[in-house]
This record gives structure tokens, C-alpha cells and sequence, in this order.
């Protein structure tokens, strides 16, 4: 289990991340939303010892991750931008990363390779940038390590590569109780792969849960009635939205979708219906209420 706990990090006087609390269960797939500039890259690197804090800890295991050789052998993190030797090929960079990683497997090397299918002996440098991401995942899965840390991992893969590594990833977890660690803009990528999720603004989390809890707590709810919409539903819901559309409502609502479903139905209503939202719409109320402008561009 990794913790992190009132972590704060600062770039001179700029709070970059400030009072950070996080729980990221082993064997877990958790993702890291928020808006450009909220600090999601540098608490990847903070929580991947990259980065000191300035307050607070970030541990795995009860072992403090800045400075502590054993427990970053355990981890790695796969950047934006990953950096390679410049004249390196692919084996030589593998022959690299295996020098430093005592967890590193030769059969998973090349057991990849045939899912890859990239020359190893090909310089990286004249790789495209699809390839040198396929490159580093292959090489970052080979190490073993108990932590693989990914930012925008995805990013110039083709749609058919993005499905093959996300299932090797998820085999990884189910097999040897990987955790995972990822930050992409790609909301729906990550819909479909995280079970947990934390979202972050200005350098704070505004939300932290699993995935399942948080698409249950906020959803949108369309009804009719034969007259006027009821005063008690716009005094008793939490609604985030609301738009009329003729006889139909439509409301973006937080809270416990039976209580809301029962208050609805007491008034008979002629139509009713009841449509979980997309991470990606999740994303946009949650920081429309934490102050970030947004439009009105869901219904």
C-alpha cells in the first residue's frame, strides 16, 4: 500500500501541491485526474521519489520513497516524455535497466517481444513516437517491479496497441497484485481501467473514490410530470443542473440515486428515467463546483 499524507510541494513561492492525502490500496489500478497545471505530474514525481517534499510523506510499506534505493527499485515511473540513452537500442537499453533492477525478467522481455514485434536492435532515437512508447512499456513490464507509475501512457498509441497493453497491464494486476499508478487527459481510457480515481485542482484533492462510489453519486435523472415539477425536488436534491426541455427535466444530481428515485416516483411523474454519466462528465461538474469555468455542453 502506498500513503500519502499531508504532502505539500512547493516551486519557490507557488504552492504546487498542498495538504495531499491519498491511499492507493496494493494490487489496485488508480487514476490521477485534474485540470492542466493542478499538479498531477509533479505528484507523480513526488510520490515516485523523484521530488522531496517540502511537508508531509509519501510511503510505501511504512518506508519513506525520497532517498531509499531499496524502495525505488520497487517502482518506476514511465514520464510524458521518457528519457533513452541516445545511441542505445532497444537490448541495450534493456541490458541498462537490468543493471539497476535486481526484479528484472529475461522471460518477460522476451515473452513481449512477440507482442511488441519491434527489432530490438533497432536504435530508440529512430523510432517514432508510437514505437518508443510501445519501447518503454515493454521495457518498464520486464522489471518486475511491485509499482509501475504511468503519465499519459497511452499517448501515440493506436487503438488496437492502447487495448493489447491495457490487457497486459490488467494481467499484471490480476497475476501479481501490480499497483498502478496513472495520469491521462483520456477520461474515457481510464474509465474502463482505474477502480479508483482522485481528482485534483489547484495543487488539492477535491475527490478521492472508488471509481464505482463515485459514477453512483453523481448522475442525471430526466422526468415529466402532467403539471408543474414538484417544489420539494428542487429543496430536497442536491442538483448540480437543471435544465426544462418542454414537460422534460432534466436534473444532474449528488446524492443516493434510490432516495432520489423514491422522492421522484411519490409524485407519480409520467416518465422518469435515470442515466449513469461518463467519468468525463463526472470530471467537469466536480470541478465546475470546485470554481473551474465550465460550459454547459453535457445536455
Amino acid at each position: 500500500m502506498i500513503k500519502v499524507e499531508g504532502l505539500y510541494k512547493n516551486y519557490g513561492d507557488f504552492e504546487a501541491l498542498k495538504d495531499i492525502n491519498l491511499t492507493i490500496p496494493k494490487g489496485s489500478v488508480y487514476g490521477i485526474i485534474g485540470s492542466n497545471g493542478a499538479g498531477k505530474t509533479t505528484l507523480l514525481k513526488t510520490i515516485s521519489g523523484i521530488y522531496k517534499p517540502d511537508k508531509g510523506f509519501a510511503k510505501i510499506e511504512d518506508e519513506d520513497i525520497y532517498e531509499n534505493v531499496h524502495v525505488k527499485k520497487r517502482m518506476f515511473f514511465v514520464l510524458d516524455d521518457p528519457y533513452y540513452y541516445h545511441n542505445y537500442s532497444i537490448k541495450e537499453m534493456a541490458s541498462f535497466y537490468k543493471s539497476i533492477y535486481e526484479s528484472y525478467s529475461d522471460e518477460k522481455y522476451e515473452n513481449l517481444k512477440d507482442v511488441f514485434k519491434i527489432d530490438e536492435n533497432k536504435k530508440i532515437k529512430n523510432l517514432s513516437k508510437g514505437m518508443k512508447r510501445q519501447v518503454i512499456i515493454w521495457l518498464a513490464l520486464s522489471l518486475n517491479t511491485d509499482v509501475l507509475i504511468l503519465d499519459e501512457p497511452l499517448d501515440g498509441l493506436d487503438a488496437v496497441m492502447r487495448q493489447k497493453v491495457k490487457k497486459i497491464i490488467f494481467e499484471e494486476v490480476l497475476e501479481r497484485q501490480l499497483t498502478v499508478i496513472i495520469s491521462s487527459h483520456n477520461l474515457r481510457e481510464l474509465e474502463d481501467f482505474c477502480d479508483h480515481i482522485a481528482i485534483i485542482h489547484s495543487g488539492s484533492v477535491i475527490k478521492e473514490k472508488d471509481i464505482d462510489e463515485l459514477k453512483n453519486n453523481i448522475f442525471k435523472i430526466q422526468f415529466a410530470f402532467s403539471g408543474d415539477v414538484p417544489k420539494e425536488l428542487t429543496e430536497k436534491l442536491d442538483i448540480l443542473y437543471y435544465k426544462q426541455s418542454g414537460k422534460v427535466t432534466t436534473f444532474i444530481v449528488k446524492g443516493d440515486r434510490k432516495k432520489a428515485e423514491d422522492l421522484i416516483l411519490k409524485y407519480e411523474p409520467i416518465l422518469l428515467d435515470i442515466i449513469p454519466l461518463s467519468l468525463e462528465e463526472i470530471f467537469i461538474h466536480e470541478m465546475g463546483e470546485a470554481g473551474y469555468e465550465k460550459e454547459n455542453i453535457l445536455l
